[in-house]
């Protein structure tokens, strides 16, 4: 029982993961039809539903990015930034916001029950 775990673990670790450019050279090639698609699976490693799924996936993109649909999915780079960007909004957003609030009880002299938040 605790053997077949490790070896799942294993493989599911040891998985290859294919690059966009990786997945785009298979399809092209099995397009071009020199072999069937059968030997290309056999030869990349992969299952027939994956080469499938992969030119559907391409074909669906070429589709949309034909018909003028420029919106794209974010790059991890670009999440990371715009988190971090988001971050430093808040954090500006929050400084104002106190700044806000000692001013106004140094105007007043005293705290404003209102702006409890």
């Amino acid at each position: 029982m605790k053997s077949d775990k490790v070896v799942k673990n294993i493989k599911r670790n040891t998985r290859k993961k294919y690059s966009s450019e990786e997945k785009i050279r298979i399809v092209l090639e099995g397009l071009r039809g020199e072999t069937s698609i059968a030997e290309l699976c056999r030869r990349e490693d992969i299952f027939p539903n994956m080469y499938y799924r992969w030119s559907k996936d391409f074909f669906e993109a070429g589709k949309k990015r034909l018909e003028g649909d420029t919106v794209r999915e974010a790059t991890s780079d670009e999440v990371i930034n715009l988190k971090k960007e988001n971050n430093q909004l808040k954090q500006g957003v929050a400084d104002l916001f106190l700044k806000n609030r000692i001013l106004k009880k140094s105007v007043t002299g005293m705290e404003d029950s209102s702006d409890d938040v």
